[in-house]
């Protein structure tokens, strides 16, 4: 009782700053500024995965945004992903400039790379996805139709990331993405689509992420979807977030289409068609490492 008791007080009242520990905030000045301060730009992993999109991330991973990323996805610090999703607006919208999609006016789908049923339970929620509504609240508050489409789901299980190098990634992730039954259905009806995210490092679940999404649009059909429940178990439930988000409006009904896919003028994957609509314009990241952050190619 007294730990439930505890866990609710730190959620209204934190008793700590998310990036330093120091002050009693969510987030305190100069934290808030190491996260929202820096324009956001395109982040580059080298090598870059093949499949990439055009990636951009809000800041660099480090230090106090490092520290507010794991306190969300680790600690369970969940009054963090408001101001985690305002980064991550901030680096879709950059996005949707940097491929030519921004201002058309049509809705921006926030497709997350899923997180596994084993990692969802044993955190108590999914950090991406809950940045990801956090940032679709705020690009509607600021004027962009946007919502949260959670369409991918794990097809089989892969191994933990951490230690591993790019080329091992890549290949532990390989096939490991599919788009829902009803996910399906939903990107048929069109959309501004960006893949988010909280961290790129190699950036191979981005690019497995673009995979998925982009097999699945291009077909038109779904023989690549995963067969049975249309959600994850640990989402079955009508939770607060799909209230919030998913139950905004009804699926729209099956467009069949064959679409290809279309590159942004440095080359990257991108925009295909009128403002990119139904397809994957970019990819959104909160923060990027060090090296993929700082590094402008022309």
């Amino acid at each position: 009782m007294r730990r439930w008791w505890q866990d609710l007080n730190d959620l209204v009242l934190p008793t700590e700053c998310g990036g330093c520990g120091r002050q009693r905030a969510v987030l305190c000045g100069r934290c808030r500024a190491a996260l929202l301060g820096t324009p956001p730009r395109r982040a580059r992993p080298a090598p870059e995965p093949p499949g990439l999109p055009a990636v951009y991330a809000a800041a660099r991973y480090g230090d106090e945004v490092r520290a507010a990323l794991l306190a969300h996805k680790e600690r369970g610090a969940l009054a963090l992903a408001r101001p985690l999703g305002e980064a991550l607006a901030g680096a879709v919208r950059a996005g949707l400039r940097g491929a030519g999609a921004a201002g058309s006016g049509r809705e921006v789908l926030l497709v997350p790379v899923p997180s596994s049923r084993g990692a969802v339970r044993a955190r108590g929620h999914d950090p991406a996805r809950r940045i990801a509504l956090a940032a679709a609240a705020r690009l509607r508050a600021t004027g962009t139709p946007a919502r949260v489409a959670a369409v991918l789901r794990q097809r089989r299980p892969v191994a933990d990331q951490s230690g591993l190098d790019a080329r091992r990634r890549a290949d532990n992730l390989a096939g490991a993405l599919a788009v829902t039954r009803a996910g399906g259905v939903l990107l048929a009806g069109g959309g501004r689509i960006v893949l988010v995210d909280d961290l790129v490092t190699t950036g191979a679940s981005l690019a497995e992420a673009a995979r998925a999404v982009g097999r699945q649009v291009r077909d038109g059909r779904e023989s690549t979807a995963v067969h049975g429940d249309p959600a994850p178990p640990v989402y079955a439930a009508a939770s607060r977030e799909v209230r919030e988000n998913e139950g905004e409006g009804t699926a729209r009904s099956m467009v069949e289409r064959r679409c290809g896919t279309a590159r942004t003028a440095d080359g990257t994957p991108g925009a295909d068609g009128p403002a990119g609509l139904g397809r994957v314009v970019c990819a959104a990241v909160v923060a990027a490492s060090h090296a993929s952050f700082e590094i402008n190619r022309n």
